[in-house]
């Protein structure tokens, strides 16, 4: 297949993506960059198993994350199994390849209580000393969105996307859609972050009452995931804190605080929204980690001498 044949059906197939498995902008601008990346690598040669292999090298060597090179090579493998799938080619050349990139064990970042309080306090007190309308409207905003994130678990790519409707405080409900549309709907427990989301939407209706978003950035438009990250960054640099707090911090967090409270697993599982509890799972070693230091630091028989 040449390469200009290739660009072709390298479109069709993110049409496919985007109208058929609904995938997001997101996911299918990425699909786009690593076919790119690889018809360029391979130029006017015959993509074989040779020059596969040679380019499974290359990545190697250019990149130092497992995921991302692991992510780059199964963007490849869909498109020619897609190529295979509308017999525009009689056989996929990545069926003869058998990759297996052994990521290592990467245990998720939580936020600590004193950390968490420090940020909340200056949140609070941002809203308290807040001398216009605009500088209240954007300190509850803010403390609405951290305090969602922290007591819901969702992706920050979920919270930017939250519409007026996808809420009802009758049911204190909240409707969320994750990765690839998968649509859950997770209970408000706590009552505070109910008062702001409810004060916070009512400010919208003042200010922006044609704007479906609940989250909205100065423009009054769809707050982006890199505005979020910003905040965190200037609550961060602010507090002087030691750790860089990142939006999946707060998911981390929460489900972390879950399961040290005995929450089942399979419900943690399905709040998050994972689709195998085998994610979910690495969630256990963090606490099996909190469970050493306190058999170490804590244990009764250190009051004992032997005698």
């Amino acid at each position: 297949m040449k390469e200009e044949n290739a660009y072709k059906y390298m479109e069709d197939y993110l049409k496919d993506c985007s109208l058929r498995k609904r995938l997001s902008q997101k996911t299918i601008r990425a699909y786009k960059i690593d076919l790119r990346q690889y018809f360029e690598f391979v130029g006017e040669k015959k993509d074989d198993l040779k020059i596969i292999n040679d380019y499974i090298h290359f990545l190697n060597k250019k990149y130092s994350k497992y995921k991302t090179v692991k992510r780059k090579i199964a963007s490849i493998k869909a498109f020619y199994s897609y190529l295979e799938y509308e017999e525009i080619i009689t056989f996929s050349p990545f069926n003869k390849i058998r990759t297996k990139i052994k990521e290592p064990k990467m245990l998720p970042k939580i936020i600590q209580k004193e950390d968490l309080n420090r940020i909340f306090t200056l949140l609070f007190n941002n809203l308290s000393n807040a001398n216009t309308e605009y500088k209240k409207k954007l300190a509850l905003r803010n403390i609405t969105i951290i305090e969602l994130l922290f007591s819901t678990g969702i992706r920050i790519s979920e919270l930017c996307n939250i519409h007026t409707n996808d809420i009802s405080f009758k049911d204190r409900s909240l409707k969320i859609f994750g990765k690839g549309s998968k649509e859950r709907i997770l209970y408000l427990g706590s009552d505070q972050v109910i008062d702001f989301l409810k004060k916070y939407i009512d400010s919208n209706a003042v200010t922006a009452p044609e704007n479906n978003y609940i989250f909205l950035n100065k423009f009054n438009t769809q707050l982006s995931e890199q505005t979020v990250r910003i905040l965190l960054k200037n609550i961060e640099n602010e507090l002087k804190l030691s750790v860089h707090i990142t939006p999946h911090m707060f998911r981390h967090t929460f489900a972390t605080t879950l399961l040290e409270k005995e929450v089942d697993i399979r419900y943690i599982q399905n709040i998050l929204g994972h689709s195998s509890i085998s994610t979910t799972q690495i969630y256990t070693h963090v606490t099996y980690l909190k469970q050493k230091q306190i058999m170490i630091e804590k244990n009764p028989m250190n009051d004992y001498k032997s005698i």
